[in-house]
C-alpha cells in the first residue's frame, strides 16, 4: 500500500514518477484521426492542445475547456488518458475541446497555474475566438480532474467578476476536485489517509508544493494546525459537521482545526486564497455560479471537498448534479487504458459526457 513511509523513502519527485507510471501517462502527439483534428498551439502564450470534430452539422458547436489532474505538480494535457478522453469527448459532443497545458510546480507557484487557465478561458470567451472554432457562445464549459477541478471551480469563480470577459460559462463540471486548505482532517481524509494513489500525506504535500511553503507551513499542515486568527472565520466555509450528508460524515467527530495553533511562518495567506481554495468563499460568490457537476469517489481523500461545495452550492440555488461513486477511488479516469483499462473509469467518463449532452 502507498503510504508516507514509501513517500519519504522514495522521495517526492521519484513518488511521482511512480504515479505516472501506475497511469500508464505516456504523452502522445497532436496526431489527427478520422473523427477529430488535433492541434499543438497557444492561447494568448499558453499553450493548449485543440480537438476539432471533423463532421460538420448543422448551426454552432459547443466547447469544453479543460484542466488535467496531477496535484498542481505533475500531468499533461499529452497524456494517452486525457487525450482519449477529449478525443471522445469532441466526437460524441460535437464540441470543440481546448485542454490546457499549463506551468507545473515546483518550479511554477501559484497563482501561475491559476493565471495560465484564466487566461486561456479569457481568451477563448473573446468573439472573434469563438467565431474562428465556430462555438455558439452560450455553449461554453469549463472541466476538470482533481487539481484541474480545482482550477476550474476557481476560474468559474473569478471569471464572472471580470468585466473585460466577453462570455460566460454555461456550466461547470469537476471530477473529484480539490477544494478547500482549511481541514484537512474531514471524514474523508480520515478514512481514506493511507488509501493508494493519493494518501492524506501526498495530497497535503501537493498543496505545500503549490504554495512554496516552507518545512515549518508543511508540518502544520499536516497536523492541520495551519490556520491563523485571520482565517478561522474561514472554517465555517468547510465545516463539514454542517455542510456534508450524514452518510458522509459517518461516525466521526468534528473539531475546528487549529483554534490552539501559534501563528505559522511561510505562504500563509495565498493558502486561503479563494482562487486556490474555492469552497472557502461566501454565499454570495456562489450564487453566481453556473449549473454545476460534480463527481465524488467513496475511497477519495477529496470526497468531502467535492460533497460540501455541491451541498452549499445547492443552498445557495445554484443547480447542481452531484454523483457519487460508491465503488471508485481518486483518479480513476486515468485508468482507462491497458494494461490499466477498469471499467469503473470507463463508467465514470460516460456519464461525464451523457451529462454534458444533456445541459450543455
Amino acid at each position: 500500500m502507498v503510504n508516507a513511509e514509501l513517500s519519504e523513502l522514495v522521495g517526492f519527485k521519484h513518488y511521482m514518477e511512480m504515479m505516472m507510471v501506475l497511469t500508464t501517462a505516456e504523452s502522445v502527439g497532436p496526431s489527427s484521426d478520422e473523427n477529430v483534428n488535433v492541434m499543438d498551439t497557444t492561447f494568448n502564450q499558453v499553450p493548449v492542445r485543440v480537438y476539432e470534430p471533423k463532421i460538420l452539422l448543422p448551426g454552432l458547436r459547443r466547447a469544453v475547456i479543460y484542466i488535467h489532474g496531477g496535484g498542481w505538480c505533475l500531468g499533461s494535457a499529452k497524456m494517452k488518458p486525457y487525450d482519449l478522453l477529449s478525443r471522445k469527448s469532441a466526437t460524441e459532443l460535437n464540441a470543440v475541446i481546448i485542454s490546457v497545458e499549463y506551468r507545473l510546480a515546483p518550479e511554477h507557484r501559484f497563482p501561475d497555474q491559476f493565471n495560465d487557465v484564466y487566461t486561456v478561458v479569457k481568451y477563448f470567451l473573446q468573439q472573434d475566438v469563438l467565431v474562428q472554432y465556430s462555438v455558439d457562445p452560450a455553449r461554453v464549459a469549463v472541466s476538470g480532474d482533481s487539481a484541474g477541478g480545482n482550477l476550474a471551480a476557481a476560474v468559474a469563480q473569478q471569471i464572472r467578476e471580470d468585466r473585460d470577459v466577453q462570455g460566460e460559462i454555461k456550466v461547470q463540471a469537476l471530477i473529484y476536485p480539490a477544494l478547500q486548505t482549511i481541514d484537512f482532517n474531514t471524514p474523508s481524509y480520515q478514512q481514506n489517509e493511507n488509501m493508494p494513489i493519493l494518501p492524506k500525506t501526498l495530497m497535503v504535500r501537493f498543496w505545500s508544493e503549490y504554495f512554496g511553503c516552507d518545512k515549518s507551513l508543511l508540518k502544520m499542515m499536516m497536523a492541520n494546525s495551519h490556520s491563523t486568527r485571520e482565517s478561522k472565520g474561514l472554517s465555517n466555509f468547510a465545516n463539514w459537521s454542517a455542510h456534508l450528508p450524514e452518510e458522509f460524515r459517518k461516525d466521526y467527530k468534528y473539531v475546528p482545526p487549529g483554534i490552539e495553533s501559534p501563528e505559522p511562518s511561510g505562504n500563509v495567506p495565498a493558502v486561503f486564497d479563494p482562487r486556490a481554495a474555492p469552497l472557502l468563499v461566501g454565499d454570495e460568490k456562489l450564487q453566481a455560479l453556473p449549473h454545476t457537476y460534480i463527481v465524488t469517489c467513496e475511497y477519495d481523500v477529496l470526497r468531502d471537498d467535492g460533497a460540501m461545495y455541491a451541498r452549499r452550492l445547492q443552498a445557495a440555488g445554484v443547480q447542481v448534479t452531484h454523483e457519487h461513486y460508491e465503488d471508485s477511488f481518486h483518479g480513476a479516469i486515468m485508468f482507462i487504458t491497458w494494461p490499466t483499462d477498469f471499467a469503473i473509469g470507463q463508467k465514470m467518463i460516460s456519464h461525464y459526457i451523457e451529462w454534458l449532452q444533456k445541459n450543455l
